[in-house]
Parts: C-alpha cells; sequence; structure tokens
C-alpha cells in the first residue's frame, strides 16, 4: 500500500473539487494529483529511490501537499521540518536521517541551506514562479510505487530528554489507519466539508487529522501559514469552516479576540483539540463565545498521532477521553506493573498506531516499546468509566504553545556560551502559551554576562519558539548528593521577558 493512493481515488472520484484553499489561490484534488507526478519525476531526475528520505520544509502552503505526496508516490520517505529551525538543527535532522535532497521555502533558504551542506543533501528552493517552472518541466510519473504496510511512510523528528530530538518512524499502514479512525470516528468528514488548515503541516496532527484526512475523503482544506486569531476569525467566516482542529493556545488567542462575536462562525459544526491539555475554562468559554462543542484528544508523534478522544455522546472535560478503535491504555507503576483505577502511572498504548521505532536508534527503541506497548512518559490516571486523565509529565518536555522543547538542547546551546558554568531549562507556567521556557544560569568565576545576552545568544542559534524568554542569573544552582541538578527546586517569579 502507499497512502498516495487515498489521493489518486478521491481525485478520480472528486477531481473538480477544490482541494487546498489559500486566500484567492485554490488548487483541486485533479490537479493536486497531477502535481504529485511532477514531483516524483523531479525526484527522479535528482536521484532520488524508493526508501530515500526526502526533507521538506515549508509552511502551510498548497506546494507542501504536493512536494508530501510527490515524495511518497516516489516510493521515499518525507522528513517534516519545522521552517523555523536554523542552521544546526537543519544539519542534525538531514543528517541523522541521510536524507539525500531537501525543498526548503525561499524565506528559510539562508538558514536551510548551510545546514544542508553540512548534512550533504541537496538543496532545492521553494518560491511560487521558478520552482514550479522546474516542476512543470519534470517527466510524469504516472505509477504509484508500492510500499509494504510496514514500510517507513514519514520520521517525524520529536523531542526527549536525550538532547537530541529523535525520528519517529510512521509507517504507510499506521497512518492510513489513523487517517480512516480521523474521518470516521472522529470527525465523519464527507467531500462537503471544509476544514481550518492553521495547524503546521509539518506537525503530525496537522498532517494527519489535517491534510491526510482531508484527502482521503474530497474535503477542502484552507490555508493559514501562520497563525493569527484575527485572520483565522476572517478564514473560518469567509470559508464557511465546519471542522476546526487547534492546539489549546489558539482556543484562547481566539476566544479572547476582541472582536469575535462580530464574526459569524455558524458553519461550525465540530472543534477539535489537542497538542497540550485544553484548560476547562478555555473550553467552556469557547463553546459558550462560538455554539460549537470542543472535543479533546490525546496523541504523540509515535502514536500517529491520535490514540484517545472524547466523543461527543461520551466526554469529560478535563479528560484526554477514551483509547480509539484498535488501540488500548494502561497506566503502569515504575515496574511496568499494572496500577489500579484512580491511582498515577505512566500511560502506555499499544495498537496499530504505534510507531515503527526511532530512526537509526535501536536503544531508544527498545527502551520506549516493550512486549509492544509504547510508554509515552506521561503519568495519568484512569477513572472508574473508563476515562483517562493527565496527570504530570514523567518526561521534562516543555510543551510551549503545543510545541515540544527539550531542555538539554537548549541547555547545551548555552554552555556554548564562553561565560557560563551551570546552566539549567525548564518549563513555568503561561496563561496563553501553557508553558514558557526559562533559563537559570551560574556564570563562570571572573566572567561576564546578562539575562539579555543570553537570550539574544540562544536566540541566534534555535527556533524562534524553543529560545527562553526567562533567563535568571544566580550564583549557583542546587545539586543534590551526587551533583545532579535538581531542576524541581528552582523556584522562578516574575513574568517572561
Amino acid at each position: 500500500m502507499n497512502i498516495t493512493d487515498n489521493l489518486v481515488q478521491t481525485a478520480k472520484s472528486h477531481g473538480d473539487r477544490v482541494a487546498l484553499k489559500l486566500d484567492d489561490i485554490e488548487l483541486t484534488y485533479a490537479l493536486l494529483e497531477a502535481s504529485t507526478r511532477k514531483v516524483a519525476g523531479l525526484l527522479r531526475e535528482h536521484g532520488v529511490e524508493p526508501g530515500d528520505r526526502v526533507g521538506v520544509m515549508l509552511p502551510n502552503v498548497p506546494h507542501f501537499a504536493a512536494l508530501f505526496y510527490g515524495i511518497l508516490r516516489a516510493g521515499a520517505v518525507v522528513v517534516p521540518m519545522n521552517p523555523l529551525l536554523k542552521e544546526r538543527e537543519v544539519a542534525y535532522y538531514l543528517g541523522n536521517s541521510g536524507a539525500k535532497v531537501l525543498f526548503v521555502w525561499e524565506l528559510f533558504a539562508a538558514e536551510a541551506e548551510p545546514g544542508a551542506r553540512i548534512a550533504g543533501a541537496e538543496t532545492i528552493v521553494v518560491d511560487p514562479v521558478e520552482f514550479m517552472a522546474k516542476v512543470m518541466a519534470a517527466q510524469s510519473v504516472d505509477e504509484v510505487v508500492e510500499r509494504a504496510d510496514d514500510d517507513t511512510a514519514v520520521i517525524l523528528y520529536t523531542s526527549g530528554t536525550t538532547g537530541q530530538p529523535k525520528g519517529a518512524e510512521l509507517t504507510h499502514a499506521n497512518l492510513d489507519r489513523n487517517i480512516e479512525i480521523c474521518v470516521d470516528d472522529i470527525q465523519h468528514l464527507t467531500e462537503n466539508d471544509v476544514m481550518f488548515g492553521g495547524l503546521p503541516l509539518f506537525h503530525v496532527f496537522g498532517q494527519t487529522c489535517g491534510l491526510n484526512a482531508c484527502v482521503k475523503v474530497g474535503a477542502c482544506l484552507t490555508l493559514l501559514p501562520k497563525f493569527d486569531p484575527a485572520k483565522a476569525l476572517e478564514v473560518l467566516q469567509r470559508d464557511k469552516v465546519t471542522v476546526f482542529g487547534g492546539v489549546p493556545t489558539m482556543y484562547v488567542a481566539l476566544v479572547n479576540h476582541p472582536e469575535r462575536d462580530s464574526y459569524d462562525l455558524s458553519s461550525l459544526r465540530l472543534c477539535v483539540s489537542g497538542g497540550a491539555a485544553m484548560p476547562v475554562e478555555v473550553m467552556n468559554a469557547f463553546e459558550a463565545a462560538f455554539g460549537c462543542v470542543v472535543l479533546e484528544g490525546y496523541g504523540l508523534s509515535e502514536t500517529s498521532p491520535v490514540a484517545s478522544f472524547n466523543f461527543p455522546d461520551n466526554r469529560r472535560a478535563g479528560s484526554i477521553g477514551t483509547p480509539v478503535n484498535g488501540v488500548e491504555f494502561t497506566i503502569v507503576d515504575g515496574d511496568g506493573n499494572e496500577v489500579a483505577d484512580g491511582e498515577v502511572g505512566e500511560i502506555a498504548i499499544k495498537g496499530h498506531n504505534i510507531m515503527k521505532g526511532y530512526w537509526a536508534k535501536p536503544e531508544e527503541t527498545a527502551k520506549a516499546i516493550a512486549d509492544g506497548w509504547f510508554h509515552t512518559g506521561d503519568m495519568g490516571r484512569k477513572d472508574a468509566e473508563g476515562f483517562y486523565f493527565i496527570v504530570d509529565r514523567k518526561k521534562e518536555m516543555i510543551i510551549r504553545g503545543g510545541y515540544n522543547v527539550y531542555p538539554r538542547e537548549i541547555e547545551e546551546v548555552l554552555y556554548e556560551h564562553p561565560a557560563v558554568g551551570e546552566a539549567a531549562v525548564i518549563g513555568v507556567p503561561h496563561d496563553e502559551l501553557g508553558e514558557e521556557i526559562a533559563a537559570v544560569v551560574a556564570v563562570k568565576p571572573g566572567a561576564e554576562t546578562s539575562a539579555e545576552e543570553l537570550r539574544e545568544y540562544v536566540k541566534a542559534k534555535v527556533a524562534a519558539y524553543k529560545y527562553p524568554r526567562m533567563v535568571r542569573l544566580v550564583d549557583e544552582l542546587p545539586k543534590g548528593p551526587t551533583g545532579k541538578i535538581l531542576k524541581r527546586e528552582i523556584k522562578l517569579t516574575g513574568a517572561p521577558a
């Protein structure tokens, strides 16, 4: 199988329907499918063969879909990348995956091209004019390369506590089954739906529940390259959006927009939230303001992503719901034993949605998946009725505005500064973002620096959502008997800059 077959079938049955919309730009399913043939031909010209990895570093523009399905059509593996990544991050993603080619949107080429050179990958800059001329000049590849169910379709780099992202390998079968669940069980999508496309397509939430779900049935995905609440409200009204998918920070921004009541969102029939815990008060305020139910789900990159969901006729505010069809949950203690209902333990998941493994990291894979159970690192509990609740995070991962940030990566950058003696990066509560990133630094004896200098230093080396807005200089960091920094004892006051 190859999930590009979904696009081929939809183009046959709904070729004239609009697949993607970006303001005045509209792309039908017939044109989208035809463009993937050209992309597959272009890849062949550049020596890409089945199984090769290809990076895609684009915002939410129609070109993303053409590249995504064109790469898969050629039998290659998509490596989606945040366009905000900096040179060192680009080099790591491409180098670790062994990507042969990187497609990058023109606005982000300055950081991407040097990183690609370090990794030995060829860069193809995507701009609306010259790139499309290249694509149209390529020979069409009509066949869709067959792939086995267990062949990798996408490598999604995800966070952890190791200091470097790990590439979760999602197979064609992983994705196809999760797409079916999104379409049939969660969103009940049809070709008549219009879905909001503000979730990043490089992220598994936006890919599976947005782009791939729409393609499966022939629905329209109306794109927003950068989330802005005023623009989002305009799009929701203008395009009569029926399904809205977003992270909690989007809901916060929409419900707090001063002119929200002047927009007509009566077309909305379903709102889906994921990526981080949705505050109950935000959910209630949104439903009251816009008259549309918000259903919260839970998942990770490693679970394709949907693992549990609150269904319209059976939901609990504050809960991540119940496992989706074909997926099992359990709560275990530190020894891997199942705990009783109501007790807190680590959430483990088993089912068709579990990744193949972490790319080129067999030891990390073995730690994460035992006897088919994926150990999430999230602490939770189950009530007597079978609803699951996230209680805390076992991992030190920070979720800022729906984006995952791993502290050690930022700490390593801080340690590169000549004045930094010790550093700890933690998450602090934030009303709108969920968590903000904070760095606590002890300066080397005799050295001089400032919080502003360190903040700007890190800002220049990592993606914009990762750098610490709050930086505090201290004499020393709290430590345990072995000398390990005790982050839980770090107490910060004051607001981020």
